[in-house]
């Protein structure tokens, strides 16, 4: 996949971006850049996958369980970044999204590393072969990103954050969003039917 980005520090996603509804966000977040800074380095990276949690009424979010300190933050401001552990290894990146006190968040799901962003002195060249990340374990461990970062504001530009417009993609003429069903919540009965899981697809 060839790519060219289009990427510079005015692109920053701000608030107003985020305060939208989630399946929106969901959606407009693909094609975008998720960029981690460390150690002065950039890694970036396309964003092919999310997961939208939306409102208490969703058996699927955590704030079905009600507001906790562990949930507080997705009943706060916009742009910030919700970090969780799953299984006690696996961490997961979320954005929270819409109006304060409505807890509702975007689950990076998969991403696409720009290769020609990825330094040399950082990585051995296993990790620079791997372009793929199709989980928020592989995709959380590869960019380094943890519980430090829980809380982290993504619209300020350092350390973490997402990048617009989105890719011009050489060679590829348009692109579609699949929507399926959310992955690894069979507990969550009607709400595990929700089709609010987002894929992006280029086609040739």
């Amino acid at each position: 996949m060839t790519q060219r980005v289009c990427y510079n520090s005015d692109m920053i996603l701000g608030r107003k971006f985020y305060q939208q509804n989630t399946l929106k966000v969901a959606q407009d977040l693909l094609g975008c850049v998720l960029v981690r800074k460390i150690k002065g380095k950039e890694i970036r990276a396309i964003i092919t996958e999310t997961e939208a949690y939306m409102g208490k009424d969703d058996l699927a979010s955590h704030a079905s369980k009600g507001r906790t300190p562990r949930t507080e933050l997705m009943y706060g401001e916009a742009g910030r970044a919700y970090v969780y552990m799953i299984y006690g290894m696996y961490h997961c990146l979320n954005i929270v999204t819409e109006k304060k006190d409505f807890p509702a968040a975007v689950l990076i799901r998969g991403v696409e590393i720009i290769g020609d962003s990825i330094s040399l002195d950082r990585n051995d060249q296993k990790r620079l072969n791997l372009q793929k990340l199709d989980g928020p374990g592989k995709l959380c461990k590869f960019l380094e990103i943890d519980r430090k970062l829980n809380g982290w504001d993504m619209t300020k530009g350092e350390k973490i954050w997402i990048a617009s417009p989105k890719l011009v993609r050489l060679g590829r003429k348009k692109h579609k969003i699949i929507k399926s069903k959310r992955i690894g919540i069979g507990y969550a009965k009607h709400c595990k039917e929700y089709s609010w899981r987002f894929s992006l697809e280029i086609d040739n």
